[in-house]
């Protein structure tokens, strides 16, 4: 007997507040071939890419791993990697970004996109645009397909710096220069961009998406398998759960629609509960397929954020830590990256729970690349930029990771260590993963120094 099938792009629809909302589904076995190794129609499983930036570098003596290829040792700060994510984290250190224009902290991002930044003259002390589009933009042109969402732009530190202006630190993702796409800070409003077009109220978005699509619901629930009722009785539970975790933020975590330095510092102080729950929605738009691609501006470079969390009430991370170079700066530097890091390994570790119905972990069909502005954070130094990444989208990066070194750190402590290489050579080894004819990541080619 044939088996019902159901089109990848299958929807669920109702009103909500009195506009159209639309629902999507979870990967199926019905919307498989029989082999459970492709859609039904034929097309390949999807992957997914993730960009993920933190601001102000790292310390290296206390970041960088003492050991390079497979079962490197975790640093101090590569911690909260460990356990069942282990193998899905590969390292590069000792590349140098060639970023030509130097301002400060601008020139980093070129880490994201390989190309060289735009000066202007502003009204603020440092003004520049992204010189061209960012990897994600480039990953998206090749698989975001017929997604619902192109991609998804979240972001959690709301402490802008008021000295920098133009769109380089304002956003991670940029379809070219001056083209950015400005991260969304508020978890209800990413829900809504990513399963409901309806503009509704508290109260409105109390009565929930899946009640709004309850008759869509069960005429499907009655068409399917036993097997695929378990998988969507399980999604369903997991998005009433995060509907719920979602509306019960307290107010201080739900910021106003134009957030700038000038709001209350309260916000800020629920960094990981807001990124948790990021990442719990990015994980959801992955599965059920709206987007294939999503970025998180968790910290800005540059940011006047206090690691209240951490017990840095009095030390701005920026300017205490790094210019200022208070006592014990290290050990804060160190305790800071490593509660990134913890985010980070949240994220996988997300992703890694959360399974399609062929059993393939979205982890396994993911890369999730993650860097800093620079490598030393004191010095802003484009020397040893720090790269992150994630996952190996279905066995294109190594798996399991290794560390990759460009060249021996033979000064630690340095503020401009040594660095050979460059870091748009592990852009292109993304790249290439979704594109495998892929030869160029930007215009910043060449391996001599800026």
């Amino acid at each position: 007997m044939r088996k019902y099938q159901l089109e990848r792009r299958t929807v669920l629809r109702g009103l909500l507040a009195g506009s159209g909302v639309t629902f999507s589904l979870p990967l199926l076995e019905a919307m498989l071939d029989d082999n459970g190794e492709a859609h039904a129609d034929g097309s390949s499983l999807p992957c997914r890419f993730m960009t993920f930036f933190w601001g102000n570098g790292v310390y290296l003596p206390t970041f960088e791993p003492s050991a390079t290829g497979p079962n490197f040792p975790l640093s101090e700060c590569l911690a909260p990697f460990d356990g069942v994510i282990r193998p899905y984290l590969n390292v590069c250190t000792g590349l140098r970004n060639r970023c030509r224009n130097i301002i400060t902290h601008h020139e980093g991002m070129c880490v994201f996109n390989g190309y060289d930044i735009q000066p202007f003259s502003g009204n603020k002390p440092f003004n520049s645009h992204m010189g061209g589009p960012t990897i994600d933009q480039v990953v998206a042109n090749a698989i975001a397909g017929d997604t619902l969402v192109r991609g998804i732009h979240v972001g959690v530190d709301r402490k802008i710096s008021s000295a920098d202006g133009g769109t380089t630190l304002a956003a991670l993702s940029h379809q070219g220069t001056n083209v950015p796409e400005y991260p969304e800070w508020n978890p209800q409003k990413v829900w809504t961009q990513l399963f409901g077009n309806a503009e509704a109220s508290d109260s409105d978005l109390r009565v929930g998406i899946l009640d709004a699509v309850k008759d869509d619901l069960n005429r499907l629930q009655k068409r399917l398998g036993q097997v695929d009722k378990e998988i969507l009785d399980r999604h369903l539970e997991g998005v009433l759960d995060l509907e719920k975790k979602i509306l019960a933020e307290p107010p201080a975590c739900i910021p106003p629609g134009e957030p700038s330095e000038t709001n209350p510092d309260i916000p800020n102080q629920q960094l990981d509960v807001v990124c948790d729950v990021m990442d719990e929605l990015i994980a959801l738009a992955f599965k059920c397929d709206i987007t294939r691609t999503a970025t998180n501006l968790f910290h800005y470079g540059a940011s006047h954020f206090h690691y209240h969390m951490l017990g840095q009430t009095n030390f701005e991370h920026h300017f205490d830590n790094s210019h200022a170079g208070a006592s014990g700066w290290q050990q804060r530097y160190t305790d800071v990256v490593t509660f990134v890091m913890a985010r980070l390994a949240h994220l996988a570790q997300t992703l890694y729970d959360t399974q399609d119905p062929n059993g393939d972990r979205l982890l396994d069909s993911t890369i999730v690349y993650a860097s800093s502005d620079c490598g030393p954070g004191w010095t802003h130094s484009l020397r040893r930029q720090p790269i992150v990444l994630l996952g190996h989208a279905r066995n294109k990066l190594a798996f399991p990771g290794v560390h990759y070194e460009a060249t021996p750190n033979t000064d630690p402590t340095s503020g401009q260590p040594p660095s050979a290489g460059n870091t748009s050579d592990a852009l292109l080894t993304v790249l290439q993963a979704y594109v495998p004819t892929a030869t160029q990541v930007g215009d910043l080619t060449g391996a001599n120094p800026p």
